[in-house]
């Protein structure tokens, strides 16, 4: 139970992250085409595919940051398109490009996030506590962002994200440009998460992230899921050695003719 007294969604209750014919078009270009996608409560999908796939728009359709072209989406049962107040509750997104105000130190910055979000002072400060002690923040819990080095920038984001309890995290390519120990930090807090029954979805270029937090492996190729499952199976549907091949198979596979 999170320090805000709340549980996050049960499995009979239901996918936590729903998509369903998720289609996002730009002009000509079909960017993500018809996704159905789940995740459970206390499951960590990754969602993996090369440059250009579509796995930033798909999560930012399911962030309710973009609309979709076709199709719907549900977060904790609320849909994004009808009731985006309650899926954004519900939610905690990381995204690849998000900025910290750089005269704010990092507890200023989660004090910010956790009022816009309508939490009281005092229940700020315990959910800063927590995160403080998850990320292990106290080093530099009072220091300005902009003076930050770039894994205590995406330590102080993840701690954002994580910040409010959301039952549902979605997390794009959280460790880029991350070194072994902070990348650490990221691993052990989704890991957490897993634990306390919220649901995670992540998209990574890294393969060995992805198995080593995965339940599930989601293959994105050219805007579709051209594959899905646990990472063994998976490979053994396809008679592939690692993930990389199987990408790259899958990825000559769609290439126009």
């Amino acid at each position: 139970m999170g320090v805000n007294g709340k549980t996050p969604a049960r499995a009979e209750d239901g996918p936590a992250i729903l998509a369903r014919g998720l289609s996002r078009r730009y002009d000509d270009v079909l960017a993500v085409r018809a996704v159905d996608l789940s995740v459970s409560p206390g499951e960590v999908v990754a969602l993996l595919g090369p440059n250009g796939a579509g796995k930033t728009t798909l999560l930012r359709m399911l962030a309710g940051v973009l609309v979709p072209t076709e199709g719907t989406a549900t977060i904790a049962g609320h849909d994004v398109a009808t009731d985006p107040a309650g899926a954004k509750r519900a939610l905690g997104f990381l995204s690849g490009d998000t900025a910290l105000y750089g005269r704010l130190t990092v507890r200023e910055v989660l004090t910010y996030f956790g009022r816009l979000h309508g939490l009281g002072r005092a229940e700020v400060a315990g959910h800063i506590e927590r995160v403080t002690g998850l990320l292990e923040l106290a080093p530099f819990l009072d220091q300005r962002t902009g003076t930050l080095s770039s894994g205590q920038t995406q330590r102080a984001n993840l701690a954002r994200t994580f910040l409010t309890d959301p039952p549902v995290l979605i997390l794009d390519e959280p460790t880029t440009a991350l070194d072994v120990v902070s990348g650490e930090f990221v691993y052990q807090a989704i890991r957490h998460a897993k634990a306390e029954g919220r649901a995670v979805l992540l998209s990574t270029h890294v393969m060995s992230e992805a198995e080593l937090l995965a339940d599930r492996i989601v293959l994105l190729v050219r805007g579709r899921v051209a594959a899905e499952g646990p990472k063994d199976a998976l490979l053994a549907a396809h008679h592939a050695a690692s993930l990389a091949e199987l990408i790259l198979r899958l990825h000559r596979a769609e290439e126009p003719a």
